[in-house]
């Protein structure tokens, strides 16, 4: 089982993200991105919301940096870390646009890039975009049979993608919540990003599905880890998310500032290892 890291300061959440995120900036992000990529975690996340509406923002936070430009700009700090979004959205973009652009980060950053994507859950960002809401499934399905067909080839059709990604298999991982998800995810990605479900939900969808060899199961804890003030609890929330199925897991840290983080990302490391 791999740990990867839900970025802080990029994407804050009310209730999860800390104070001090709010006033980090590239240097507090290189640095993060730095100490994670030495010590051997397996990912950096950043997610997308182009607008959040105002009503929205209590739950959801209003701050989600842009994840091709952040992850670019990661990319040219870290070595072996993968570079994922977690999630972008479907919808909100041509798939051959998302061949291009994330294919050009992938060549950049030598193979590193997991594209995560999404169905999406707010209609009115999907009107300001000028996107379809109603079956937004079905056009997912679509997208990611295109992009598949389209990842790491300079050929598509009539038409020439130049630069493309590193390899003809497209590293997808699919979010949602349903069992509808997982199936697509089995079908048509390489890996299942589920939110907000609970431990027994999880391990229903997981035995009613056949997972393909090397499928990614990418779960997270839930509530952020303090590895160096409760170890006991982090790793045997670790051990419940390996034991229902996961492959990866990708954690928020509890922290009180940027040294704290980085301590914190040490514990992780050292009682993550043996799992």
């Amino acid at each position: 089982m791999r740990i990867g890291l839900s970025s802080p300061i990029v994407v804050r959440v009310p209730g999860v993200a800390a104070s001090w995120e709010a006033d980090g900036g590239p240097a507090e992000l290189i640095r993060i991105a730095e100490v994670a990529d030495d010590l051997g975690f397996d990912h950096l996340t950043c997610s997308e919301h182009i607008a959040v509406p105002e009503r929205d923002t209590a739950t959801r936070g209003s701050t989600y940096w842009d994840p091709l430009a952040t992850l670019s700009f990661l990319a040219a700090r870290t070595a072996r870390i993968r570079l994922a979004t977690s999630v972008v959205v479907l919808g909100y973009h041509h798939p051959l646009a998302l061949a291009k652009s994330y294919g050009t980060l992938d060549r950049l950053s030598g193979g590193r890039v997991v594209l995560g994507v999404g169905v999406g859950s707010l209609e009115a960002e999907f009107d300001l975009l000028g996107a379809r809401w109603p079956d937004r499934g079905a056009a997912a399905d679509r997208a990611l049979t295109a992009l598949r067909a389209a990842w790491g080839r300079r050929e598509v059709g009539d038409f020439v993608i130049d630069p493309a990604a590193t390899s003809t298999t497209a590293p997808l991982w699919v979010g949602g919540r349903s069992l509808r998800s997982l199936r697509r995810a089995v079908a048509l990605g390489t890996g299942w990003v589920p939110f907000g479900l609970s431990a027994d939900v999880l391990t229903t969808h997981l035995r009613a599905v056949r997972l393909p060899p090397e499928f990614e199961v990418v779960l997270n804890p839930g509530r952020p880890l303090d590895p160096l003030a409760d170890p006991e609890s982090a790793r045997r929330r670790l051990i419940r998310l390996r034991d229902i199925g996961a492959t990866v897991v990708c954690c928020a840290l509890r922290a009180s500032g940027i040294d704290h983080y980085c301590d914190q990302l040490t514990a992780l490391h050292e009682i993550a290892a043996p799992l």
